[in-house]
């Protein structure tokens, strides 16, 4: 009898454990990173983008700009969204955007108006005229201070002795432009946005790094140096605030595991690796999954990606923690047909699409009492 009362005490306590276990609630943001490929308009700027104009090469005209628009904002408003998490994200770094006010035309796009977006944007120095940008909620996030800091890279950074052209060898139609006196190479800034999620602190680095025109192993210095300066900026921080949660993204021309992500950055694959100060990188497990944000002949690879520092990756949850990765890549954004089937599908002459890399994502959770 004293065996019986034993187990069916057991079973009410397993039973109180689960339901209270099952009461808990969390609070889920997602956050993510777009290469919107070329999002220019139509309007003849500063910047070398004659390309993009109705009489350029593209045939840019009104119609097509308001399309990209309407396509952009579709994915963006629903990255991440499934049947749990409704809400569209409230952090969003992009890629390739021509000024201010291209990002202005998108946050006021039916798909993302509801969602009342603000924006972070500086002019970079890239030839191209092409930038990195912040997008956030602002009824989730509150900038407090934000900055662009310059690459610093030079014509002799690379190795002299690779002489050889390697123009057909870039996985990206983007192209780093050097000044001819000064030899400095011409690239986008890092953005470096901090502020208030819900109230807590949060440093966000928006990255778009030197391409590989001319070579992956020849333009390789200039995203190593890349990859240092982004950690150097990490230190920065710590050495004001040593808890301080820092999250870094951007299309960065290289792998995962590659020395800019690797030795650069210092980027690990598995939490139990990262140290005190270190970085987890959750889409270099991803990538030898055979997940991918692009394709270039016909290979997979993963540029477009978030790293986390080792604070958003602890396991108490009464304060925001990474929780898991994810690269959206649904089929209304994949090309069906032809040479390129099963790729993201992106601008042609015929066709208005969306980019042609697919965004990552990643969600950041945190327990409601």
């Amino acid at each position: 009898m004293r065996i019986k009362k034993l187990i069916a005490l057991f079973f009410v306590f397993f039973a109180i454990y689960g339901a209270n276990a099952q009461a808990k609630k969390y609070v889920v943001h997602t956050v993510a990173f777009y290469n919107l490929e070329n999002l220019f308009d139509t309007i003849n700027g500063p910047n070398n983008d004659e390309e993009w104009l109705p009489n350029g090469v593209q045939n840019w005209t009104s119609a097509k700009y308001r399309q990209k628009l309407h396509n952009l904002a579709t994915v963006l408003s629903q990255i991440g969204t499934n049947d749990q998490q409704k809400e569209a994200p409230v952090i969003i770094g992009g890629a390739e955007i021509e000024n201010r006010g291209v990002l202005e035309d998108l946050v006021k796009e039916p798909e993302m108006l509801a969602h009342d977006y603000g924006i972070v944007h500086f002019d970079s120095p890239d030839k191209r005229g092409i930038d990195v940008g912040f997008l956030y909620q602002k009824k989730h996030f509150k900038p407090t201070s934000y900055k662009n800091i310059p690459l610093l890279i030079y014509k002799n950074q690379l190795d002299q002795t690779a002489k050889r052209k390697h123009a057909t060898d870039d996985a990206s139609d983007d192209k780093s432009e050097v000044e001819a006196n000064s030899e400095r190479v011409y690239t986008r800034d890092i953005l470096l946005v901090t502020g208030l999620l819900d109230g807590e602190e949060i440093n966000i680095m928006v990255n778009h790094w030197p391409s590989r025109s001319g070579g992956e192993k020849k333009s390789s210095p200039f995203r190593e140096a890349a990859g240092r300066l982004n950690r150097k900026i990490m230190d920065s921080i710590y050495k004001i605030n040593p808890n301080a949660k820092i999250i870094t993204m951007g299309d960065l021309n290289d792998g995962t595991y590659n020395k800019s992500v690797k030795e650069g950055v210092g980027a690990k694959r598995k939490q139990e690796e990262v140290q005190k100060f270190g970085v987890y990188n959750p889409f270099e497990e991803m990538f030898y999954k055979g997940n991918a944000t692009l394709f270039y002949r016909d290979a997979g690879d993963i540029f477009d990606q978030i790293m986390v520092s080792e604070t958003l990756i602890q396991k108490d949850y009464s304060s925001f923690r990474y929780w898991k990765a994810g690269i959206w890549n649904k089929p209304f954004m994949i090309q069906t047909t032809g040479q390129y089937k099963g790729y993201p599908l992106r601008h042609s002459m015929n066709e208005v699409g969306y980019s042609d890399h697919f965004p990552s994502y990643i969600y950041l959770i945190k327990e409601v009492k």
